[in-house]
């Protein structure tokens, strides 16, 4: 008898399969060793990610009790930055981050939502990137590169100045300041929708969503959807976290459970601390005490364990954050790019100190509940949660700096930057005191990849490579007569060697020009204006020259930016209300800006 025929065409289907499978694995096999052999040769990808809101000690290399081992081991591989400064708020600094021109030139000068009409009337005052400029996304992608984004924008709106127009192959971006991180769901009444665009069209998340991990997964399908043709990408990835509203998965929550326990004035101190042990700020330099930080004692246990609560979601943010960075590495690992691979880490800003210590009040809840969320202590972090850590922790957070996001205090200022990968070549980890910019980024991707921009895009770049410092050809990246300006709101600074003159405005500051070595006083803790009358008559002189040069407007008498967002926004949705919905808007709007001033402190 003849054996049944099925048993051995089911074993030879199986064969063939076997055999396929095998030859897939060493097809990509092979195309690894291939590509790993040419990485040398070959241009660097670049992958650039920015945290929002993110504070100068809000990670472990930086002094944080925050477990982050994937920026760890970046920081490990690579140059870390302790005398870096951004804008001290959002657009801002991704404007000048991706363009390496400055802010009034670039036609961001503020965020949108903050500009007040009489400069709105000036079109350098806008808030929404120039579409005359080059982006860093465009000359890469005219050097070869793919160039993808997954996060926030915040640049601009219109079909012509959303990422799909300004350089990256694909996008995946939020318009907006800010947004839900578990939802499709605008985060304030200022916005009708959360402004999420894919490839330039309006969008939808999708049911299942976490911002951390939906962004690093856009960012991964982007790198492997053009994978085969070997030809380098641009990766930039701009997190939610840890922008307002604060929220993270549980399981990262419940790691910081009882680390914070102590309260503020105790992390701040714990932070310094590690910062000077481990060599980023000098081990004499001293902080000032923060006149918005909360007296942690006069909380009753029960505002201790809400308070402590609040920062254990901030911290299970960060944490969430790194884990999904981590995904992405070990993705790189695993398609044999990783080798091949630039990687730069920053912040936008320092810690964000919107909200206020008694946010459990019966003002406060009843403004989060009319703002769709609630802030109960079991569920805070959690999806239809509103949670900020307030200006207590955020002087924490920003440890040891004085101020945070707004302000041109070092602690707004002053944010985390890492460069590293093993195209740098670099030997082993260097920490570099040496003063940047956050113009510098755009020249420095620029050399990295090896190409050249054209000379009309170039003039108006203030920014400096950062690269041969990286490399150990230069000692630092600016002399001790260059000088860099800066303003944003009413607050001013210049920066020149060690020095900075510095005016900050507002409810918690006294408006007035202070001079300070930021080399060796990080912490702003003692003015040498009376000491070197002349370097500070000096600077003011070249600031003036720089604001000139630049168009700088003057703040209109008694602006308040948190006021000012309010009206903006408001007005904005007025012409799509209803009588009695302008009316109850008015009334919104006096109670929100009685709230600012009432819990408004000199510093």
């Amino acid at each position: 008898m003849k054996p049944a025929r099925w048993p051995t065409n089911k074993l030879a289907l199986a064969w063939l399969g076997l055999s396929f499978s095998i030859g897939i694995a060493n097809a990509r096999a092979a195309q690894i060793d291939e590509l790993n052999s040419t990485a040398a040769t070959t241009p660097p990808n670049i992958v650039l990610i920015l945290a929002d809101d993110l504070g100068f000690s809000d990670t472990a290399p930086y002094g944080s009790e925050i477990q982050t081992p994937t920026i760890s081991a970046l920081a490990e591989m690579g140059m870390q930055f302790t005398n870096y400064h951004t804008a001290a708020n959002c657009a801002p600094s991704r404007a000048m981050l991706l363009t390496g021109v400055d802010s009034h030139r670039n036609g961001v000068p503020n965020i949108p939502e903050t500009i007040p009409p009489e400069q709105k009337r000036h079109p350098h005052y806008q808030g929404t990137l120039d579409t005359k400029l080059l982006t860093i996304a465009e000359a890469l992608q005219s050097a070869g590169y793919h160039t993808y984004m997954a996060g926030k924008w915040h640049l601009g709106n219109t079909p012509e100045q959303l990422p799909s127009q300004r350089g990256f192959e694909r996008s995946f971006a939020l318009g907006a300041t800010g947004a839900d991180n578990w939802e499709d769901k605008p985060y304030l009444p200022i916005y009708d929708r959360a402004e999420w665009f894919a490839d330039g069209k309006e969008a939808s998340l999708p049911d299942k969503f976490y911002s951390s991990e939906f962004l690093v997964d856009k960012a991964i399908e982007f790198i492997d959807s053009n994978i085969a043709d070997a030809k380098p990408f641009f990766a930039y990835i701009p997190f939610q976290a840890v922008h307002i509203p604060v929220q993270a998965p549980q399981e990262f929550t419940d790691k910081y459970a009882d680390a914070y326990h102590d309260g503020w004035q105790a992390l701040r101190e714990a932070r310094q601390a590690k910062v000077k042990a481990l060599g980023i700020v000098p081990m004499n330099s001293n902080m000032v005490q923060m006149s918005t930080m909360g007296d942690w004692d006069a909380q009753t246990e029960e505002q201790k364990r809400y308070q402590a609560k609040r920062m254990a979601v901030y911290a299970g943010m960060v944490d969430a954050m790194d884990f999904h960075i981590g995904r992405l590495v070990a993705h790189l690992k695993t398609i044999g790019e990783f080798d091949n691979t630039v990687f730069i880490f920053t912040s936008d800003n320092g810690s964000e100190a919107t909200g206020h210590n008694n946010s459990r009040n019966l003002y406060g809840r009843a403004l989060v509940k009319f703002l769709g969320y609630r802030n109960d202590y079991e569920t805070l972090g959690l999806k239809g949660s509103m949670n900020t850590i307030g200006p207590s922790f955020a002087s924490a957070a920003a440890s040891p700096l004085a101020f945070y996001k707004f302000y041109a205090g070092e602690g707004g200022m002053r944010v985390p930057l890492i460069v590293a990968g093993k195209p740098l070549q670099l030997k082993q980890k260097t920490i570099s005191t040496s003063f940047s910019f956050v113009t510098d980024i755009t020249p420095t991707i620029i050399e990295i990849a090896g190409t050249e921009i054209a000379s009309d895009a170039k003039k108006l770049i203030i920014g400096r490579s950062l690269l041969p410092h990286i490399k150990g050809e230069a000692e630092t990246v600016y002399g001790p007569d260059d000088a860099v300006g800066y303003e944003l709101g009413g607050n001013a600074a210049l920066f020149r060697g060690d020095y900075k003159l510095v005016k900050i405005n507002g409810k918690i500051a006294d408006g007035q020009w202070h001079l300070y070595n930021i080399a060796e006083d990080p912490g702003e803790t003692k003015d040498l204006s009376k000491a070197m009358p002349e370097l500070r008559a000096a600077m003011l002189v070249q600031y003036q020259q720089y604001a000139k040069e630049n168009q700088v407007l003057d703040m209109p008498a008694g602006y308040d930016h948190e006021r000012q967002a309010i009206i903006n926004g408001i007005n904005a949705r007025l012409p799509n209300l209803g009588l009695y919905a302008s009316v109850i808007s008015a009334l919104v709007i006096l109670l929100l800006t009685v709230r600012i001033f009432r819990t408004r402190r000199r510093q």
